[in-house]
Protein backbone atom coordinates (compact mmCIF):
# COMPACT_ATOMS: atom_id res chain seq x y z
CA UNK A 1 0.00 0.00 0.00
CA UNK A 2 2.56 2.38 1.15
CA UNK A 3 4.07 1.90 -2.59
CA UNK A 4 1.24 2.82 -4.48
CA UNK A 5 0.88 6.26 -5.70
CA UNK A 6 -1.69 8.84 -7.05
CA UNK A 7 -0.82 11.44 -9.71
CA UNK A 8 -3.81 13.79 -10.80
CA UNK A 9 -3.16 15.05 -14.13
CA UNK A 10 -3.72 18.53 -14.71
CA UNK A 11 -5.30 17.83 -18.01
CA UNK A 12 -8.37 18.24 -16.41
CA UNK A 13 -8.31 20.91 -14.20
CA UNK A 14 -9.82 24.45 -14.28
CA UNK A 15 -6.72 26.16 -15.84
CA UNK A 16 -8.18 29.62 -14.67
CA UNK A 17 -7.23 28.69 -11.48
CA UNK A 18 -4.74 25.80 -11.85
CA UNK A 19 -2.62 26.61 -9.14
CA UNK A 20 -5.05 26.77 -6.54
CA UNK A 21 -6.30 22.93 -7.89
CA UNK A 22 -2.94 21.74 -7.74
CA UNK A 23 -2.97 22.76 -4.16
CA UNK A 24 -6.04 20.97 -3.51
CA UNK A 25 -5.69 18.08 -4.59
CA UNK A 26 -2.36 17.54 -2.98
CA UNK A 27 -3.58 18.62 0.32
CA UNK A 28 -6.59 15.90 -0.53
CA UNK A 29 -3.64 13.46 -0.54
CA UNK A 30 -2.29 12.97 -4.06
CA UNK A 31 0.86 12.36 -4.15
CA UNK A 32 1.98 14.08 -6.71
CA UNK A 33 1.00 16.00 -10.19
CA UNK A 34 1.11 14.78 -13.93
CA UNK A 35 1.61 17.42 -16.78
CA UNK A 36 0.45 15.84 -20.38
CA UNK A 37 2.54 18.32 -23.10
CA UNK A 38 0.56 17.97 -26.24
CA UNK A 39 2.46 19.89 -29.13
CA UNK A 40 -0.89 19.56 -31.92
CA UNK A 41 1.35 17.33 -33.74
CA UNK A 42 2.12 13.86 -31.96
CA UNK A 43 -1.29 13.98 -30.78
CA UNK A 44 -4.53 16.03 -32.11
CA UNK A 45 -4.40 18.34 -29.00
CA UNK A 46 -2.48 21.52 -27.66
CA UNK A 47 -2.01 21.87 -23.92
CA UNK A 48 0.68 23.50 -21.79
CA UNK A 49 3.94 24.30 -22.30
CA UNK A 50 7.50 25.00 -19.87
CA UNK A 51 6.22 28.13 -18.76
CA UNK A 52 3.12 26.85 -16.74
CA UNK A 53 5.92 24.68 -14.85
CA UNK A 54 7.74 28.05 -14.48
CA UNK A 55 5.04 29.99 -12.90
CA UNK A 56 4.06 26.66 -10.96
CA UNK A 57 7.39 26.48 -9.20
CA UNK A 58 8.19 30.35 -8.79
CA UNK A 59 4.43 30.57 -6.91
CA UNK A 60 5.76 27.82 -4.49
CA UNK A 61 4.40 24.47 -5.65
CA UNK A 62 6.91 22.03 -4.69
CA UNK A 63 5.50 18.73 -5.17
CA UNK A 64 6.93 15.94 -7.18
CA UNK A 65 5.76 16.63 -10.78
CA UNK A 66 6.11 14.07 -14.09
CA UNK A 67 6.01 15.52 -17.30
CA UNK A 68 5.03 13.51 -20.17
CA UNK A 69 5.82 14.82 -23.36
CA UNK A 70 3.71 13.85 -26.13
CA UNK A 71 5.09 15.89 -28.90
CA UNK A 72 6.72 15.19 -32.07
CA UNK A 73 10.22 16.94 -31.35
CA UNK A 74 11.21 16.45 -27.90
CA UNK A 75 14.91 17.21 -26.90
CA UNK A 76 14.67 20.57 -26.32
CA UNK A 77 11.78 20.57 -24.41
CA UNK A 78 13.42 18.12 -21.81
CA UNK A 79 16.46 20.64 -21.32
CA UNK A 80 13.76 23.21 -20.81
CA UNK A 81 11.67 21.45 -18.50
CA UNK A 82 14.43 19.47 -16.65
CA UNK A 83 15.94 23.38 -16.23
CA UNK A 84 12.86 24.86 -14.75
CA UNK A 85 12.28 21.54 -12.10
CA UNK A 86 10.44 19.09 -13.18
CA UNK A 87 11.57 15.60 -11.21
CA UNK A 88 10.24 13.16 -14.03
CA UNK A 89 10.38 13.19 -17.70
CA UNK A 90 8.31 10.71 -19.57
CA UNK A 91 8.57 10.56 -23.66
CA UNK A 92 7.30 7.82 -26.42
CA UNK A 93 9.37 5.91 -29.01
CA UNK A 94 7.83 7.06 -31.71
CA UNK A 95 8.79 11.07 -30.66
CA UNK A 96 12.56 10.45 -30.98
CA UNK A 97 15.00 9.41 -34.30
CA UNK A 98 17.52 8.95 -31.41
CA UNK A 99 15.92 6.93 -28.66
CA UNK A 100 18.08 6.31 -26.22
CA UNK A 101 19.99 9.49 -26.30
CA UNK A 102 17.10 10.86 -25.54
CA UNK A 103 16.27 9.17 -22.95
CA UNK A 104 20.42 9.79 -21.24
CA UNK A 105 19.74 13.44 -21.59
CA UNK A 106 16.66 13.16 -19.22
CA UNK A 107 19.13 11.67 -17.01
CA UNK A 108 22.05 13.86 -17.58
CA UNK A 109 19.67 17.10 -16.57
CA UNK A 110 19.15 14.74 -13.69
CA UNK A 111 15.53 13.81 -14.01
CA UNK A 112 14.23 10.75 -13.20
CA UNK A 113 13.52 9.26 -16.62
CA UNK A 114 9.96 7.31 -17.82
CA UNK A 115 9.19 5.62 -21.73
CA UNK A 116 5.63 6.01 -22.21
CA UNK A 117 3.83 2.95 -24.56
CA UNK A 118 0.09 3.74 -26.31
CA UNK A 119 -2.02 0.95 -26.38
CA UNK A 120 -0.57 -0.20 -29.89
CA UNK A 121 3.67 0.32 -29.30
CA UNK A 122 5.40 -2.76 -28.88
CA UNK A 123 7.39 -3.81 -25.25
CA UNK A 124 10.22 -4.91 -27.69
CA UNK A 125 11.37 -1.37 -26.60
CA UNK A 126 12.20 -2.24 -23.41
CA UNK A 127 14.65 -5.13 -24.49
CA UNK A 128 16.92 -2.09 -25.12
CA UNK A 129 16.24 0.66 -22.66
CA UNK A 130 14.86 -0.88 -19.25
CA UNK A 131 18.54 -0.81 -17.86
CA UNK A 132 17.99 3.34 -17.94
CA UNK A 133 14.32 3.38 -17.08
CA UNK A 134 12.98 4.88 -13.46
CA UNK A 135 9.36 4.87 -14.98
CA UNK A 136 7.25 2.99 -17.48
CA UNK A 137 3.88 4.54 -18.35
CA UNK A 138 0.98 2.44 -19.95
CA UNK A 139 -1.29 4.24 -21.89
CA UNK A 140 -4.51 2.70 -21.13
CA UNK A 141 -6.33 5.54 -23.72
CA UNK A 142 -5.06 6.58 -27.14
CA UNK A 143 -3.29 9.54 -25.91
CA UNK A 144 -4.82 13.30 -26.80
CA UNK A 145 -8.02 13.69 -24.93
CA UNK A 146 -9.38 13.49 -21.11
CA UNK A 147 -12.40 11.77 -20.35
CA UNK A 148 -11.86 8.35 -22.84
CA UNK A 149 -13.06 5.16 -21.32
CA UNK A 150 -10.53 2.62 -20.27
CA UNK A 151 -9.50 0.29 -23.03
CA UNK A 152 -10.20 -3.59 -21.08
CA UNK A 153 -7.39 -5.27 -23.36
CA UNK A 154 -4.52 -3.35 -21.54
CA UNK A 155 -4.86 -5.10 -18.29
CA UNK A 156 -2.67 -7.88 -20.60
CA UNK A 157 -0.29 -5.47 -21.33
CA UNK A 158 0.22 -4.08 -17.63
CA UNK A 159 0.55 -7.53 -16.25
CA UNK A 160 3.62 -8.17 -19.12
CA UNK A 161 5.42 -4.90 -18.49
CA UNK A 162 5.22 -6.18 -14.62
CA UNK A 163 6.69 -9.63 -15.34
CA UNK A 164 9.44 -8.29 -17.19
CA UNK A 165 10.01 -5.68 -14.38
CA UNK A 166 10.35 -7.98 -11.86
CA UNK A 167 12.31 -10.64 -13.83
CA UNK A 168 14.71 -7.96 -14.61
CA UNK A 169 14.70 -7.17 -10.54
CA UNK A 170 14.76 -3.63 -11.18
CA UNK A 171 13.43 -0.46 -9.10
CA UNK A 172 11.05 0.82 -12.24
CA UNK A 173 7.46 2.52 -11.15
CA UNK A 174 4.67 1.32 -13.44
CA UNK A 175 2.54 3.88 -14.04
CA UNK A 176 -1.29 3.48 -15.41
CA UNK A 177 -2.82 6.39 -17.34
CA UNK A 178 -6.31 7.15 -18.85
CA UNK A 179 -9.64 6.25 -18.00
CA UNK A 180 -9.15 5.10 -14.10
CA UNK A 181 -11.64 5.08 -11.77
CA UNK A 182 -13.31 3.80 -8.53
CA UNK A 183 -14.54 0.91 -10.11
CA UNK A 184 -11.37 -0.30 -12.46
CA UNK A 185 -8.82 0.81 -9.82
CA UNK A 186 -8.96 -2.11 -8.41
CA UNK A 187 -8.13 -4.41 -11.10
CA UNK A 188 -5.43 -2.06 -12.17
CA UNK A 189 -3.35 -2.50 -9.24
CA UNK A 190 -3.84 -6.35 -9.41
CA UNK A 191 -2.53 -6.39 -12.54
CA UNK A 192 0.87 -4.56 -11.48
CA UNK A 193 0.36 -0.75 -11.33
CA UNK A 194 2.20 1.02 -8.62
CA UNK A 195 0.82 4.61 -10.01
CA UNK A 196 -2.69 5.58 -11.09
CA UNK A 197 -2.51 8.98 -12.82
CA UNK A 198 -6.43 10.18 -12.55
CA UNK A 199 -8.15 13.52 -14.27
CA UNK A 200 -11.53 13.32 -14.98
CA UNK A 201 -12.22 10.81 -12.39
CA UNK A 202 -11.06 13.63 -10.15
CA UNK A 203 -11.04 16.98 -11.01
CA UNK A 204 -14.61 16.53 -12.85
CA UNK A 205 -16.55 14.82 -9.65
CA UNK A 206 -19.35 16.63 -7.79
CA UNK A 207 -17.58 14.93 -4.96
CA UNK A 208 -14.72 16.65 -2.71
CA UNK A 209 -11.44 15.75 -3.87
CA UNK A 210 -10.16 14.55 -0.57
CA UNK A 211 -13.47 12.10 -0.81
CA UNK A 212 -12.48 11.10 -4.22
CA UNK A 213 -8.91 10.01 -2.69
CA UNK A 214 -10.23 8.47 0.37
CA UNK A 215 -12.66 6.42 -1.85
CA UNK A 216 -9.54 5.12 -3.97
CA UNK A 217 -7.31 4.53 -0.72
CA UNK A 218 -9.79 2.57 1.37
CA UNK A 219 -9.81 0.53 -2.45
CA UNK A 220 -6.37 -0.27 -2.85
CA UNK A 221 -6.34 -1.11 1.24
CA UNK A 222 -8.69 -4.01 0.62
CA UNK A 223 -6.07 -5.78 -1.43
CA UNK A 224 -1.96 -4.85 -0.31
Amino acid sequence: MKNKLIAASILSANFACLGKEINDVLEAGVDKIHFDVMDNHYVPNLTVGPLVLKSLRKNNIKCEIDIHLMTKKIDNLIINFAKLGANSIIIHPESSKHLDRSISLIKNYGCKAGLALNPSTSLNYLDYLIHKLDLILVMSVNPGFEGQKFLNYIYKKIIQIRKIINKKKKKILLEVDGGINIDNITNIAVSGADVFIIGSTLFKSKLSYSKIIKDIRLKLSKIY
